[in-house]
């Protein structure tokens, strides 16, 4: 069985404005990953997801912050905790919330450790301007704002800004 993916990622990142979202969310993820290489032009990540292990590349994002491509792998969870401890500095900790809102899924990471206070929604789309319903909770957008990428937010995550 493969359970490569490979894909061109179409995405866009908001702020949170409140809490409310827990009360929609149908599902909930621990969720642990780390950066063996945060260049914009490829970065690297390793991810233990609940009780699965990921490997995935992502390629440069187009000049909106938008569209990139993306490859994943799961690999064994033994494997990915070994590689997460031959990660750049700056794990990112994280429960991610799934909700849906019309045909759609938004993906709301409330992050821990560094970054405890930091919530952020994403989207992916199948066209970079495609309509979406969008929930009460919803507050500005981020989509390109590099600071929110989670590549950055583990070199200087989100304590680091309100110092």
């Amino acid at each position: 069985m493969d359970n490569t993916l490979h894909m061109i990622e179409i995405e866009r990142k908001f702020q949170v404005t409140s809490q409310s979202y827990k009360k929609e969310a149908y599902k909930s993820t621990r969720i642990v990953q780390g950066f063996l290489n945060t260049d914009p032009n490829r970065t690297v990540r390793i991810r233990i997801k609940g009780n699965q292990g990921f490997l995935t590349v992502k390629g440069k994002s187009n000049e909106a912050g938008t569209i990139r491509t993306e490859w994943e792998k799961e690999i064994e969870v033994v494997e990915a905790e070994t590689l997460l401890t031959l990660c750049e500095e700056g794990l990112i900790e994280k429960i991610r919330y799934e909700i849906k809102a019309g045909k759609h899924v938004f993906e709301v990471d409330e992050f821990f450790g560094d970054n405890l206070g930091l919530t952020i929604a994403e989207i992916e789309l199948n066209e970079e301007n495609e309509k979406f319903d969008k929930p009460h909770w919803l507050g500005k957008e981020v989509t390109g704002d590099v600071k929110y990428y989670n590549s950055m937010l583990s070199k200087k995550p989100f304590k680091a800004w309100i110092e």
